[in-house]
């Protein structure tokens, strides 16, 4: 009897730990001691004018810049649940600025028409180090846009507070595992220190958790555009900070944040739109006052149905008067789009490529600034579409939905 029990003990002990082992993910390591929440997230400053807004007002509107990590449904949905669960008689307004594709440059410029001009923002969550990677954006240009859209955004409600995140792709994996800090990464937290704003470094986060052996990327996070697994990651990291930084937050008062002398001097702090309508057309533009594409290639939300200044044959010319010291464009890049050549104060003729590795599948909302650090005052931007384009492409076409103008201030 006695040798029956030990073997029945035995059996018991085998098939729970079978049981166990196959509760883990195929290819994912048992975790060891799980990493804190708290130890991605840099406390740069506090979230005390939300905290009052939320507990004292009861009225609040969050708004989330970003890209399709934003945009996509997952954490900010959950974001948007936890918030009201949390305070069921606060009235919430949310706003859902995440556009796929778009980086720092983009939401700088955007800022005022996709965010401000909404009303009054309270809490502002800012994501751009995917993007912008994937974007090829010069480090220098995101840190005058990740420092303008603070800039700008602190100019227009001196009460608002921030909350700003780098998530995670591929390559930041790699840099992290080569011990190294993505270059995205470092202007995020650098601009979030000197603005006192909460950063959460998202990529740090996934690729320490991946190395204690917590899950992995393939088998459970899938990739830059996380599973729902890799979206509750991302959920859990923020709502630790909400937790700490405005759940437990006993704030009485208001408090305007002075702003500090800025890191960049020709940081896009006045970024805006200009309407396509103000150029002035010398031969082969035509605005579309609801342009869609002909060719039933894919469009982003916001850039199909509305006024579009095209261009499609080589020697189109338009010119563009502004007072700034920054001017672009926010072209449709499609699978037709072409060369252009530009000058400002007809001075330094450039060329540029308007066809990216996207084009061909996308009328891409593809930014560029075409040349900044100006002097203040009047200066005339003008374009012509060239004779040659990408061998990739399929036309010589320049779309424009969009004018870009750092104003001056």
């Amino acid at each position: 009897m006695k040798k029956y029990i030990q073997i029945l003990v035995l059996l018991l002990l085998v098939n729970h730990t079978v049981f166990a082992q196959a509760t883990i993910s195929e290819g994912q390591k048992a975790p060891q001691n799980k990493l804190k929440d708290e130890d991605f997230i840099d406390e740069f400053g506090q979230l005390n004018n939300i905290a009052y807004r939320i507990k004292k007002e009861k009225k609040a509107t969050v708004a989330f810049l970003g890209g399709s990590i934003t945009n996509m449904k997952g954490w900010r949905d959950k974001v948007y649940t936890y918030l009201k669960e949390l305070y069921p008689e606060t009235d919430f307004t949310f706003i859902n600025a995440g556009i796929p594709s778009l980086g720092s440059v983009p939401h700088v410029f955007r800022l005022k028409n996709d965010v401000l001009d909404k009303g009054r923002i309270d809490l502002l969550f800012i994501e751009s180090a995917v993007n912008d990677h994937v974007n090829g954006t010069s480090e220098e240009q995101q840190r005058k846009a990740l420092e303008g859209i603070v800039r700008h955004a602190y100019q227009a409600n001196s009460t608002m507070n921030m909350i700003m995140m780098a998530f995670a792709d591929e390559d930041k994996l790699a840099d992290y595992k080569a011990n190294k800090i993505p270059i995205e990464v470092k202007v995020h937290q650098d601009i979030a220190k000197q603005y006192q704003i909460p950063f959460i470094n998202l990529a740090e986060a996934v690729s320490k958790r991946i190395d204690a052996g917590e899950f992995t990327w393939s088998g459970d996070f899938k990739n830059l555009h996380p599973s729902p697994f890799g979206q509750e990651i991302y959920f859990s990291e923020i709502k630790t900070l909400i937790r700490k930084s405005i759940k437990d937050n006993s704030a009485t008062q208001l408090t305007a944040f002075k702003l500090p002398t800025a890191l960049q001097k020709f940081a896009y702090t006045k970024g805006d739109y200009v309407g396509v309508e103000k150029a002035i057309v010398k031969n082969g533009f035509v605005l579309d006052p609801s342009w869609k594409p002909q060719d039933k290639v894919n469009t982003r939300p916001g850039f199909v149905n509305v006024p579009v200044l095209s261009g499609t044959t080589a020697g189109a010319e338009l010119s563009f008067s502004f007072k700034g010291n920054a001017v672009g464009i926010a072209a449709l890049a499609g699978p037709d789009a072409g060369i252009i050549s530009y000058t400002i104060d007809g001075k330094n003729p450039k060329t540029i490529d308007l066809f990216t590795q996207w084009s061909k599948g996308l009328h891409l909302p593809w930014y560029l600034v075409l040349g900044d650090e100006l002097s203040t005052g009047e200066h005339i931007l003008t374009i012509k579409i060239s004779a040659n384009h990408n061998d990739k492409s399929l036309g010589n076409a320049c779309r424009i939905v969009h004018f870009l103008v750092n104003k001056d201030q």
